[in-house]
């Protein structure tokens, strides 16, 4: 028995045959799904999520494309439809494949709470990098071939390729090598150039791809001599331009108005979690203070000890307070010094603590308009608490994610991702505000919206080169930015 039309076999085992065509395809595949899992992963989606939607399409895939060719096909099964299952003898049709993966797709992002555009943005631009090794499959088999042509006229192909191209006694078009020619094209036009320089909606690059393939697989089609036919029409080429006219209005933004309120393309308020010192609460001299403390405590007696300015402590703002003290103290107790900082910090957060400027009225604005509101911070519980309630803003926010909730510290985006999980909402629509370059590199962590807030202008030259995906000097620009028509994640991590 052999899978998938006979070929040159690639390898035998036992009775079974598995031919070029079975390693082209599953080749085609594998390679889809790692550049897939890499742009996933990035957008913060769980590898397991990944993987089950993997093994949940690629059955579905292969049905679909068997089901659209017998469709095509039925005069040639109706006679004896156990044919049907007869997967050796050939006989898919990627269409069928596509539209099948995207019904079963767009129920399992409902079901997980995916954004389905955004999470079709990640992976139907490496279809064209699938497709282009399959089509390999097809070189092997000598079939998808055009008309007749002369030797002459492939003589720019490689010797290996003109020899497969002799087909019934004639050389024939390479029209494999040309849909996947196409393919590669696409793949680095959509993925680099579009992606740079287009709309930056979601579902654009899902529709960049629909407009392109569409495209090439009209003309390619044209240009065969196998084609699944509905009459004296190409059903490819049916298809072709219905993928083409579907990528058009999308990108046109028709969906998006005339669908506005269906799931899949209504506009989600987007969770907003803030950092907690400086960003909320004005903590910049206790923390300085704090740093001071134990500095003093472990250098009074040094010659040669280093004198840290307030600007230059404040650059410790940011990373968990082990990471600091490791830094400030390479040689130290870590878990000694982080004590006596916490110590000292505890004995005078309350008459140095004080919220930032138009915070409060900032939340109040916010949560009168329906978002839900979170913090996400390093440090330990007790005192984030402490100084939300000082500063009387607590009572203001839906989940509050500190040390003790997470078993890793910023920039990992645990923490974001625990606050998600918390309140029931999905983090692609997420913006983290914060006041570090090291909030910043957390959203950039999952592809979150992230928005750099400058307070204190020694910090302002960090932030600037941490490229948040806006940057804020008050809390009233950041009510006009949560105001406007945005995509909130930052596509520019992918």
């Amino acid at each position: 028995m052999e899978f998938f039309p006979t070929s040159r076999i690639f390898l035998t085992l036992g009775p079974f045959n598995i031919t070029w065509y079975a390693l082209c395809s599953l080749a085609g595949i594998l390679v889809c799904y790692w550049l897939c899992l890499r742009t996933l992963k990035k957008m913060g989606y769980d590898q397991e999520l990944i993987e089950n939607f993997f093994y949940l399409i690629l059955p579905t895939a292969y049905i679909g494309a068997r089901l659209w060719y017998i469709i095509f096909e039925w005069e040639t099964y109706v006679s004896d439809p156990i044919r049907i299952f007869y997967i050796w003898e050939g006989g898919l049709a990627f269409h069928g494949g596509v539209i099948a993966s995207v019904i079963v797709g767009y129920f399992y992002c409902k079901h997980y709470h995916i954004n389905p555009r955004r999470f079709v943005d990640a992976i139907f631009p490496n279809l064209l990098i699938g497709q282009m090794i399959g089509r390999w499959g097809n070189f092997f088999n000598q079939e998808a071939f055009g008309a007749i042509v002369s030797k002459e006229s492939l003589d720019w192909l490689p010797n290996f390729i003109q020899d497969k191209m002799y087909i019934d006694g004639a050389y024939r078009q390479p029209t494999f090598l040309y849909e996947g020619i196409g393919n590669l094209i696409g793949w680095i036009l959509i993925r680099f150039v579009f992606k740079k320089y287009g709309r930056k909606k979601r579902g654009d690059m899902a529709y960049a791809y629909l407009m392109w393939y569409g495209f090439v697989r009209l003309i390619v089609e044209g240009m065969r001599t196998d084609s699944l036919m509905i009459g004296p029409l190409r059903v490819a080429q049916l298809v072709s331009i219905v993928f083409m006219i579907a990528g058009l209005l999308g990108l046109l933004g028709v969906y998006d108005k005339l669908f506005k309120n269906t799931w899949m393309f209504k506009d989600e308020k987007p969770l907003i979690l803030f950092d907690a010192d400086g960003t909320l609460l004005d903590t910049t001299q206790l923390i300085v203070n704090s740093f001071r403390h134990v500095l003093d405590e472990h250098t009074l007696n040094e010659k040669n000890a280093k004198k840290y300015t307030d600007a230059e402590l404040k650059k410790y703002m940011g990373p968990a307070l082990e990471v600091s003290m490791e830094e400030l103290f390479p040689n130290g107790n870590v878990e000694q010094l982080v004590n006596e900082y916490r110590n000292y910090n505890r004995k005078h957060h309350d008459e140095l603590v004080k919220p930032i400027d138009g915070v409060e009225d900032m939340l109040k604005t916010l949560k009168e308009q329906g978002f839900m509101l979170g913090v996400v911070s390093n440090k330990i519980e007790s005192l984030v608490h402490r100084g939300l309630e000082v500063c009387g803003i607590k009572d203001y926010f839906d989940t509050i994610i500190c040390n003790e909730q997470v078993s890793k510290a910023k920039p990992d985006p645990q923490g974001l991702l625990e606050a998600c999980k918390s309140v029931g909402h999905n983090h692609d629509d997420l913006i983290y505000v914060g006041d570090s370059e090291v909030d910043v590199a957390t959203a950039k962590r999952i592809s979150a919206y992230s928005v750099g807030v400058i307070f204190d202008e020694d910090r302002a030259t960090q932030m600037k080169e941490a490229k948040p995906c806006a940057i804020i000097t008050s809390w009233n620009q950041f009510i006009d930015l949560v105001e406007e028509d945005h995509e909130w994640s930052d596509n520019s991590t992918l």
